[in-house]
Formats: structure tokens, sequence, C-alpha cells
């Protein structure tokens, strides 16, 4: 008898832990009359993600909006990974924040991929955050039996 794949829902705490090993993820905004996602690079500040960027589409549609972001995790071999997405409300940082957050956010030491100008700050302020891990049921051998002489 095979085990059956399940799915299982993942507690907060470890969301948060899975978030802060990882460093890619996708920003999903409402702009330009259509949901828009983005592949990010970003850091954690607590529970707090922190995403740097440029002026464009993607600032003006997250700032002070509701959000979605999310980051996943799979492997191909075994079918097995977990996803974690997180609604929050966007707010860019800037001079006219308290000086400690500011200091909070930019000791995070994210660092853009993209080549550019990417001096603004945006912090997603977690308003949910949920996760689930797919665990495998017995895989088929890995070589076909039918192989062997």
């Amino acid at each position: 008898m095979s085990a059956e794949t399940t799915m299982q829902q993942i507690p907060v705490d470890e969301c948060h832990r899975l978030l802060a090993g990882h460093e890619i993820g996708r920003l999903a905004v409402n702009a330009e009359q259509h949901p828009l996602v983005f592949p990010v690079n970003y850091a954690m500040d607590g529970t707090t993600v922190v995403i740097r960027t440029a002026p464009g589409t993607k600032l003006s549609a997250a700032g002070h909006a509701n959000v979605t972001f999310e980051v996943d995790d799979i492997d191909r071999r075994t079918r097995s990974g977990w996803s974690v997405v997180v609604h929050a409300v966007a707010e860019e940082v800037g001079a006219s924040h308290r000086a400690d957050l500011v200091a909070r956010t930019t000791a995070t030491g994210l660092q853009p991929w993209a080549p550019g100008e990417h001096g603004r700050w945006l912090r997603l302020i977690p308003t949910a955050v949920t996760g689930r891990r797919i665990v495998p049921g017995e895989l088929p051998p890995a070589v076909d039996p039918r192989a062997y002489l």
C-alpha cells in the first residue's frame, strides 16, 4: 500500500523562518487595470518584508496599497515543496519616517540584483501570513524495474 501525498498547513512562526531563509520572491500589485507580479529580491526585518526598488509601476502601485508577496521552494525530483503567502500593506520608507525605522530598514543590507538605481525602499507590513507544504507519499522507484534483466 502506498502512502498518499498530503498538503500540510505551515504554522506562522515556521513561515517566518522559511521567508528569512530565502531572498527571491514575487510581489503582486494591482496596476494598469490588471494584477501584476514582479520577481524581487528581499530581506526581512523581523516579520516585515523589505524590498528595494526603482521608481515606476511597482513602486507607484504598491505605495500604501494592499499587496501580496509569495515565496516558494520546490523539489521536482521528490514532488515536494512549500509556499508562503504574505498579505500586506506596502509602505515606502523615506526621510519623513522615524529615524529608527529608516535605520532598521537600511540595516537589512539588502542589495538589489537587477541593474540600475534602486534607491527606494518598500516595507510590506503583514496583515496575514499563510503557508502550505506538499509532502509526497511513496514515490515510484528512481529506475524503472523493467530495466533490470
